[in-house]
């Protein structure tokens, strides 16, 4: 291998690892979440011209650090003239110095959830601050977030760069909010970590390190927030929720990488450890009276792991708490998940009267999971034609191959006379 190579590896290691922190000190640094961006940027193109020569630093962050703050200075020296500039550079150096005092040597103060809620602050549109976090905190790019929110590319980046812009012009502080100001600002935060993972769940089978990364970043950032607000249960409940899915991710492929329900996972293969600590987080969150999304989330999680382990075949409960959170929500999909609850409980002529109806909800045109449920009702019914018509879409639809082949095998089953199952 290379020392090109080797440099390159290293600077995507670190890249993976740790850009949301650098970034986050940075921007608390400058005062310009787009300065830190671009310094952070220069700092790993030096690496590369570096690293080869004179080999990978014994801390590869601090080195990065040094260079991207000596960038920024330089940023601004150019971007600023008098007193303005020496105004913010003495603000950079004595914010540095107080962090270097308070920090240990070699370590970099982690202000992730202070950029968090920076991002969150109410002079940003409420409809972009879920992707300002996703792409200052974690680094996805804006083709990345675009898709996850359903908007193109490019104008997503010039949201992106407003948001930007209106951090800098509005002297937006880095800092966590007072506790009076947590409300307003929280449900941003907990929607912006709930995505991250989301995205990085959306690969169980590791094949995407990039994206089990964000999983793993999107927990750190959850147990970060519920150490911080104890007393916030929708906190507890969004980190909950979060372990219920993770302790499942061994049982959601075979030994052959093939997609596999929920209804016929190895509950053997689930963390029971991982399990253990979700209900009790949830079970804290339900002390304090408040309830919300995420608890109501984790809470069905919770009832889907005890039907699984019990045995249980009465699928009312979860009905209940579908019907709990689609009245706080009003979500398209949290209605389609109920349906399928639903035809559990009343059959599933009744879940296709509901899906039917929801058919003329534009957001589900494209939703994958939208057509693989009717698809799987309509089969059951005994409908094969209109079934292998949803099953074409769902296929078309989908990214991951391990499920293509799980509903491709489904819609094979129609033509032996077979009835398709699940969704």
């Amino acid at each position: 291998m290379t020392g090109k190579t080797q440099a390159c590896l290293a600077a995507d290691a670190v890249a993976r690892r740790s850009y949301g922190k650098l970034v986050a000190y940075l921007a608390a640094d400058m005062h310009d979440v787009s300065a830190a961006e671009d310094a952070l940027s220069e700092a790993f193109a030096a690496a590369l011209s570096d690293w080869p020569v004179n080999g990978c630093p014994d801390n590869p962050e601090a080195w990065l650090m040094t260079v991207a703050r000596r960038k920024g200075i330089d940023g601004v020296r150019r971007r600023r003239s008098g007193d303005a500039a020496a105004q913010q550079l003495r603000a950079m150096l004595d914010q540095h110095a107080t962090w270097a005092d308070a920090a240990d040597d070699a370590a970099i103060p982690d202000r992730r959830l202070a950029l968090l809620f920076a991002c969150a602050h109410p002079a940003i549109d409420t409809n972009i601050r879920a992707p300002l976090m996703l792409q200052t905190v974690l680094g996805l790019d804006a083709k990345t977030i675009a898709s996850a929110f359903l908007a193109s590319p490019d104008a997503m980046s010039k949201r992106l760069g407003r948001a930007k812009q209106k951090i800098r012009e509005a002297g937006i502080p880095f800092v966590i909010p007072d506790l009076d100001e947590l409300t307003e600002r929280l449900d941003g935060v907990l929607d912006a970590v709930y995505t991250t993972f989301a995205q990085g769940w959306s690969d169980p089978n590791d094949a995407d390190l990039l994206r089990r990364d964000l999983a793993d970043e999107a927990l750190f950032l959850a147990r970060l927030l519920a150490e911080l607000l104890p007393q916030e249960p929708e906190a507890l409940g969004l980190l909950a929720g979060m372990l219920y899915a993770e302790a499942r991710r061994r049982a959601r492929r075979d030994a052959q990488g093939d997609y596999v329900p929920l209804a016929e996972q190895d509950i053997s293969l689930w963390d029971a450890s991982m399990i253990d600590d979700a209900e009790a987080l949830l079970r804290r969150a339900s002390t304090f009276g408040r309830i919300g999304r995420y608890q109501l989330e984790a809470a069905l999680q919770s009832a889907h792991v005890e039907r699984r382990r019990s045995g249980r075949t009465d699928w009312t409960p979860e009905v209940q708490l579908y019907d709990a959170l689609l009245t706080l929500t009003g979500s398209p999909v949290v209605a389609l998940n109920r349906a399928l609850a639903i035809a559990e409980v009343d059959g599933p002529r009744a879940a296709l009267h509901i899906v039917e109806a929801l058919s003329i909800d534009k957001r589900l045109a494209e939703y994958q999971p939208y057509w693989a449920a009717r698809a799987a009702l309509f089969a059951r019914v005994g409908n094969l034609g209109e079934a292998h018509h949803a099953y074409e879409i769902a296929v078309g639809l989908t990214g991951d191959p391990a499920l293509r082949r799980f509903l491709q095998s489904q819609q094979a089953a129609l033509l032996n006379g077979g009835g398709a199952m699940h969704a």
